[in-house]
C-alpha cells in the first residue's frame, strides 16, 4: 500500500482529480503496485521556500512495503517519476523533489491489523 504525499506551493487548481488519477497511476506503475492500493494525498498552496526562492515547487514522498528500499530502485523511480511531474505542472527539474521511506509491513495499520497480517 504505497502513500503518495505530494506538497505544493502551486495552488490547488493545479491539481485536478484528473491530475490526481494520473500521478496514482503513474505511480502505481512505476512501483509496480496495483492503482486500487494506491494513497494520495495532495497538499497544495502551502508557503514554501526551495534553493532560495518561492518560485513554484513541489515535494513528493514516495513511502512503499518493498520497493523504496534500495538506492538503485529509487533512481529508477526517480527517472521514471520526474518527466510526468515535469510535463503534468509545468516545472523544471530543479523546482522538485522526492523523497522515498522504505516501510515495513508491521508499520501500515489496515482493517484493524496490520499489513503482516493480511
Amino acid at each position: 500500500m504505497p502513500f503518495i504525499d505530494l506538497e505544493s506551493n502551486l495552488p490547488a487548481s493545479k491539481f485536478s482529480e484528473d491530475f490526481l488519477k494520473k500521478l496514482g497511476s503513474k505511480t502505481a506503475a512505476v512501483l509496480g503496485k496495483p492503482e486500487e492500493r494506491m494513497m494520495l494525498v495532495v497538499k497544495p498552496g502551502l508557503p514554501m521556500l526551495m534553493g532560495g526562492t518561492c518560485a513554484p515547487c513541489v515535494i513528493l514522498s514516495v513511502s512503499a512495503i518493498g520497493v523504496t528500499d534500495t538506492a538503485e530502485k529509487n533512481k529508477e523511480h526517480s527517472a521514471n517519476i520526474f518527466p510526468f511531474l515535469i510535463g503534468e505542472l509545468g516545472l523544471t527539474e530543479d523546482r522538485i523533489v522526492i523523497r522515498f521511506y522504505a516501510l515495513e509491513p508491521h508499520q501500515v495499520g489496515k482493517k484493524g491489523t496490520v499489513m503482516s497480517y493480511l
